[in-house]
């Protein structure tokens, strides 16, 4: 089955994304990318080190990938802005995850202030990607700016709890023409087989992956769950009914 997801100019086949915080041991990166194919990673580019060559998370991070770096740390447009453009200079590309957040207990992005920042790097020629609450208005001015895709939140970053906004991203499903990509939140491979049997076009997890056990085969089983969701989604579920349904018929067979 042919089925890729474009993004900007770029055709990704897997559509289980990652990021690369809160690992124990960066260099278990490759392998876990390796193994699961994944092929966009998300970096925090404070992460980024160009004068320490041991300390640079870019070098875990294999060939091949699509960088994805994130804003993480800007708490208004104009640092978000900054920061795409320093992740440019670094040599990490177009791409740009922008995450614009001021609240520092739940950690929820300012929607004001991503869609300002996604207005500015649109026009600067990145590949926009804003991470937000999900709130149809904004999402259709997300959309109005020419961003790439819309990034909700599942529920609040690294809580593990699920797709806890599950109707308001199935509202952005149906109603914004890009990719939606649930972001932060989703705790199990089976809650991101739940976003992509919605609909969404790809699912981010990193500390799911992170805090595991082991990370690697926690990194394939979101993989495998993923592409489960997008083949049930395109193949139709079927219809959900208050009354039984016998799947052959109950009478005539003894008469």
């Amino acid at each position: 089955m042919t089925d890729k997801l474009k993004i900007g100019e770029q055709e990704i086949t897997n559509r289980f994304f990652t990021g690369t915080g809160k690992h124990s041991n960066d260099s278990i990166i490759p392998q876990l990318v390796h193994e699961s194919g994944i092929e966009v990673v998300t970096v925090a580019l404070r992460r980024v080190d160009l004068t320490s060559p041991e300390e640079n998370i870019l070098h875990h991070i294999p060939k091949g990938c699509i960088l994805l770096p994130n804003t993480s740390g800007a708490r208004n447009a104009e640092e978000a802005v900054r920061i795409a453009r320093l992740a440019r200079a670094c040599g990490c590309g177009d791409w740009i995850k922008i995450e614009v957040i001021r609240d520092n207990k739940y950690l929820l992005p300012d929607n004001y202030e991503t869609a300002k920042a996604a207005e500015m790097l649109v026009k600067e020629g990145f590949v926009v990607l804003p991470y937000v609450s999900p709130d149809l208005m904004v999402a259709k001015d997300l959309e109005n700016a020419g961003v790439a895709a819309v990034m909700p939140l599942g529920a609040p970053i690294g809580t593990n709890r699920g797709l806890q906004t599950k109707e308001m991203v199935r509202i952005l499903i149906d109603e914004i023409n890009l990719p939606i990509i649930v972001d932060a939140g989703i705790g199990r491979p089976s809650e991101a087989a739940e976003a992509m049997e919605m609909g969404a076009a790809a699912v981010l997890a990193n500390t799911a992956v992170a805090t595991a056990l082991d990370p690697v085969n926690m990194a394939k089983a979101f993989s495998m769950a993923v592409d489960a969701g997008r083949r049930a989604y395109l193949s139709g579920l079927g219809p959900i009914k208050t009354e039984a349904e016998a799947s052959s018929p109950l009478t005539g067979f003894l008469s």
